[in-house]
């Protein structure tokens, strides 16, 4: 979900700039220092806390905004147990942080915090803006098929199998679903077509009249019915205890193919390779994107794993 605005910031500072408000902080401390540079409710989870496990733990839900170094860096998160990550942190100079702009810095949930905890670090980090910075990520799907136009079911589950369009982020070779950042006073729809176009179809390297064309073919498949899968904060390594990514995850699905047909997938922006994916528990992607595709599989009642028990692994 690397998003231009982010782009942008990193390509005008050095990464020891960028994280100069980055602080190690104890996570038994409650405090925080001083800035340095001051459709159904199976399917979609509006304003939770964290995007709990299928085991209803938060341990696999806030894992990778605990990981170290820090990206990028050498910087190490002070280690937080999991009994510490509910000490939630209050952010410092709030009457400066709820009026940044026209931007809306108050968390999914409703509160100026951090939703999930505590992170092991405090600061701004690598991301664009203190509290939440808010994306989209579009999840492109259709029905695998075969020579003949049938659509592929698997042998063991006995469901069609379903692909998405995936990307790999060029930060960290990561696969991952071609999202990214809302611009300020942007709505979610345009924010979802536009990064699908620049990461999946590489539309900021089109003439005008090649990006003509990929808008109408866009705005057939963007304004047909679709799922909103998931709607919250985002377990993800840039994370801070003040600022972290949260993001609304739409399905949008060719149910016949002959959209996408016509579309060639070309990687642009952000991403380095882009292509489909078949959708399975197998899959290893990026921050929380694993399941968000799960997510979407169970909703469009697509194969998912060969073990009808299997949990949610994998994050």
């Amino acid at each position: 979900m690397a998003g231009r605005l982010l782009g942008r910031a990193l390509a005008a500072v050095s990464l020891s700039v960028a994280l100069a408000s980055v602080t190690v902080k104890s996570p038994g401390c409650r405090g925080i220092p001083a800035f340095r540079n001051s459709f159904s409710s199976c399917w979609f989870h509006l304003n939770t806390n964290v995007m709990s496990g299928s085991n209803g733990s938060k341990e696999n839900s806030h894992n990778k905004a605990r990981t170290s170094p820090y990206p990028g860096s050498k910087v190490e998160r002070s280690q937080v147990p999991n009994e510490k990550v509910a000490n939630k942190t209050a952010l410092a100079g709030s009457k400066t942080f709820r009026e940044d702009g026209h931007v809306e810095r108050k968390s999914k949930n409703g509160l100026y915090e951090n939703p999930a905890g505590r992170t092991g670090l405090v600061g701004r980090g690598l991301l664009g803006r203190w509290g939440p910075n808010h994306a989209a990520d579009p999840i492109i799907t259709r029905w695998k098929k075969d020579s003949s136009g049938n659509k592929i079911m698997h042998p063991v589950s006995g469901k069609h199998i379903l692909q998405f369009v995936a990307i790999k982020r060029k930060d960290c070779g990561e696969w991952a679903i071609p999202g990214g950042m809302v611009d300020p006073g942007e709505k979610i729809s345009a924010t979802l077509k536009r990064e699908f176009g620049e990461e999946a179809l590489n539309s900021l390297q089109k003439t005008s009249a090649e990006k003509r064309e990929i808008e109408e073919k866009l705005h057939k498949l963007f304004s047909q019915d679709h799922l909103l899968i998931y709607k919250g904060y985002v377990d993800d390594p840039r994370n801070t205890d003040n600022a972290w990514m949260e993001t609304e995850a739409v399905n949008y699905h060719d149910e016949t193919g002959e959209i996408m047909d016509n579309l060639t997938l070309e990687a642009g922006d952000d991403a380095g390779k882009v292509k489909w994916v078949d959708i399975s528990d197998k899959l290893k992607l990026y921050a929380s994107h694993f399941q968000f595709i799960k997510l979407a599989a169970e909703k469009r009642d697509a194969h998912w794993s060969e073990d009808s028990e299997a949990d949610c692994h994998g994050l």
